[in-house]
């Protein structure tokens, strides 16, 4: 073959899949797994050197912490609730339920472009509703009464919520502010509901500051355990519900759209005709709802009353933070870090009972390892620098057939 008939050498073409379009969706897919594992495993590490600062064994530490949550219940599985594991593993799932629509309610706020720092309040907030709600109308048939008790928590929580995300749209006020100063508002509200002469203080015992029980046909039915025992109820399948339907809303609706168009760039999304304003009052307004719900559930499903001397001890609702920027905001991924911090609550105080950990750090590292979450969880772009940076320290790959090629 003459050098005229040679064709002129074809340039090497990307593997299938590595075009620059391809190579950045790759990338941010990667990023999207990585960082959050990334994310708690340095978490735990910390952790356990903290433990191990302490003298003791971080190794058994994490595995009674797994065997308190009762994980270990997967490896033997049962359907006795009397058996240890299958009791541990039904109040981590509890745990679980509320964590997950906790962590909904700061998502939905996320996507929005709105911090929603305001769970514990709107969760609050809902709580009480759905103690008075479910207090009233007893002797109404179970259902309605659930539904009634539910839905009003839901609302109310919404509105809670609704405040602050009125104000951002109206007069620019800053949500983290806001809500932080509707959470002592919501705190301060319980424990007058709850305290000494409260509208809601337990009618059968004045000098307890505790609230009335809710009406036996206003709890939820328990499918796992005994009610008296704490079993898990329904309310774990609203919350699994809560996630397709934060899905949905926000994959396949308009609404969720113009939500996502406003968390990306207001100005843009309001040059192409959406309304920045009611999306932020309305992203709120459904952040709350989600919250609302969370208090309903644990209401109506195992608390059944709350004490005046809960109310500040509770954090549920700021977990739901490091739930969500660990979850970055996907349905899948707040389903997830919420079963791992669930874990974590329950594992702690009933896992860590031997002397494998120091009984003062046993309660508080839970709290450690959500710290270093929310710490961690801002470092993606550190991560995936470190991540992608090992391409660029591989010497590059050519096929030996090309390089004889070349030199022929």
């Amino acid at each position: 073959m003459s050098s005229d008939e040679r064709q002129a050498p074809v340039p090497e073409q990307d593997e299938p899949g590595t075009t620059v379009a391809a190579s950045i969706a790759m990338k941010h897919r990667a990023g999207g797994v990585i960082v959050p594992i990334t994310t708690a495993l340095l978490a735990f590490l910390i952790g356990g050197l903290v433990v191990l600062a302490t003298g003791h064994n971080p190794l058994l530490a994490y595995r009674d912490i797994f065997n308190g949550a009762g994980l270990n219940w997967i490896f033997h599985p049962t359907t006795n609730i009397a058996n240890t594991a299958a009791y541990n593993l039904s109040q981590t799932l509890l745990q679980t339920t509320t964590l997950i629509l906790c962590g909904l309610a700061v998502a939905f706020a996320f996507r929005c472009g709105m911090f929603n720092i305001g769970g514990q309040g709107q969760y609050f907030i809902g709580l009480y509703v759905a103690n008075w709600l479910g207090h009233s109308f007893a002797g109404m048939a179970p259902l309605p009464h659930i539904l009634i008790a539910v839905t009003g928590a839901t609302l109310a929580g919404a509105a809670w919520a609704g405040i602050a995300g009125v104000m951002k749209a109206t007069t620019g006020a800053h949500e983290v502010i806001s809500t932080i100063m509707l959470n002592w508002i919501a705190i301060w509200v319980g424990e007058w509901l709850f305290g000494d002469g409260g509208p809601l203080q337990n009618s059968a015992n004045k000098t307890v500051p505790i609230s009335n029980d809710i009406a036996d046909s206003a709890k939820l039915p328990v499918f796992w355990g005994e009610k008296e025992l704490q079993g898990l109820h329904v309310g774990f399948f609203v919350a699994l519900a809560a996630l397709v339907v934060f899905s949905l809303l926000i994959n396949r609706t308009t609404l969720g759209y113009e939500v996502r168009a406003v968390g990306f760039n207001p100005d843009a999304a309001a040059y192409g005709g959406i309304s920045v304003r009611m999306n932020l009052a309305r992203a709120m307004a459904i952040s709350g709802a989600f919250a609302g719900l969370a208090g309903a559930l644990d209401m109506l499903g195992y608390l059944y009353h709350y004490g005046q001397s809960d109310i500040p001890v509770s954090s549920v609702g700021f977990l739901g933070i490091a739930v969500a920027l660990l979850g970055r905001n996907t349905a899948v991924g707040v389903l997830f870090a919420s079963f791992l911090f669930g874990a974590l609550l329950f594992g702690t105080t009933h896992g860590l009972t031997s002397n494998v950990i120091a009984p003062d750090l046993a309660g508080n590292l839970t709290y450690i390892i959500q710290g270093l979450v929310v710490l961690f969880v801002g470092a993606d772009l550190l991560v995936l620098s470190i991540w992608n940076a090992r391409k660029k320290l591989r010497p590059p790959h050519r096929p030996a057939a090309k390089h004889a090629e070349a030199a022929a």
